[in-house]
């Protein structure tokens, strides 16, 4: 859903905004609380005219807002433009992507995105594996994990809106599951754990936020 704020000194400006074709935003990545960014990011590119660039040194981008700014006062959020850019560069340490904007250029000038860095960030998608990974010299120090759901885009999978629904799913014993595994390792193997199921007939993915330390 595109979102409009502000108050434009023309209609035309405030119905040319309210008339930008829609999209489906992916949920944000929620980051808890216990976990801080390691740096920000603001870029802004020009209508159509430059690619967007993001990038983190020694960490992950996480996409908070992509917003059109359309004339001045005002601005405009566009559900396909955020959710392209959340899903091109969301875990990513550097991204490009092309700035295909094809709005009126004296409406829309400009696509401003801010993103955060974190150093690591891994999703496991329920009855699969991954990796996590530090650098030479390094061990891995696990800072938030959860096995659970907690928004309805993340590992969809082939399941129905039934098997999604459940956005509060966490499991206490994560945190304990994870650092068990990979605490104090330079990798480590992560899946499901397969003794408990915090939400019955819900299709989980296992969180992790971790840093790379070194030893």
């Amino acid at each position: 859903m595109m979102l409009c704020s502000g108050l434009s000194s023309t209609l035309l400006l405030a119905a040319t905004c309210s008339l930008i074709t829609s999209g489906f935003i992916r949920a944000q990545v929620s980051v808890p609380p216990t976990v801080t960014a390691i740096s920000t990011g603001r870029v802004v590119t020009s209508n159509g005219l430059s690619d967007l660039h993001l990038s983190c040194v020694g960490g992950k981008i996480i996409v908070r807002s992509a917003v059109y700014r359309c004339g001045g006062e005002v601005t405009c959020s566009q559900g396909d433009a955020e959710n392209n850019v959340r899903n091109s560069c969301d875990g990513k340490t550097v991204c490009d992507i092309k700035s295909n904007i094809t709005y009126d250029p004296g409406v829309c000038r400009y696509l401003e995105t801010t993103y955060d860095c974190f150093t690591r960030y891994n999703v496991t998608c329920q009855q699969f594996q991954s990796n996590l990974q530090c650098g030479a010299g390094q061990v891995i120090v696990v800072s938030w994990a959860n096995y659970g759901r907690r928004d309805t885009t993340t590992c969809p999978g082939q399941y129905t809106i039934a098997n999604l629904y459940d956005v509060n799913c966490f499991w206490p014993g994560s945190m304990e599951y994870v650092t068990n595994r990979c605490n104090g390792k330079n990798s480590c193997t992560v899946e499901e754990p397969s003794s408990v199921d915090p939400c019955v007939n819900i299709y989980k993915y296992l969180e992790v936020f971790y840093t790379c330390q070194g030893q």
